[in-house]
């Protein structure tokens, strides 16, 4: 069993950043598929971003591409999603998900843990 924590959501204004963090601790990270999704009031649960177990691949939903950063630290069990140029569209509760697939799959039900979530708040 996996255990994820996320951290580092708020409130920001459009145009500023803020960077989320997710910590797992339980069983090996290292062999994790690793991913990003939010949820938006009222809307489903979409993917955002993924990486692989050793960070050498990466994928990203159309609409952060070039705003969005996914990373990961093996050492320390944890991965990372480094948010710029936010925008009011991006307020949602955003999701650490954990697969043991070694491809990124941008599909809800491929992932087997999740964390809590945390709210991220764009103001315009």
């Amino acid at each position: 069993q996996v255990r994820l924590v996320e951290s580092g959501g708020g409130l920001v204004q459009a145009g500023g950043s803020l960077r989320l963090s997710c910590a797992a601790s339980g069983r090996s990270f290292t062999g994790l598929t690793m991913g990003w999704f939010r949820q938006a009031p009222g809307k489903e649960r979409e993917f955002v971003a993924g990486i692989n177990w050793s960070g050498g691949s990466t994928s990203y939903t159309d609409s952060v591409k070039g705003r969005f950063t996914i990373s990961r630290d093996n050492a320390k069990n944890t991965v990372s999603l480094q948010m710029n140029s936010l925008k009011p569209e991006d307020t949602a509760v955003y999701y650490c998900a954990g697969d043991n697939d070694g491809t990124i799959n941008r599909l809800e039900r491929a992932f087997h843990y999740w964390g809590q979530g945390t709210q991220v708040t764009v103001s315009s």
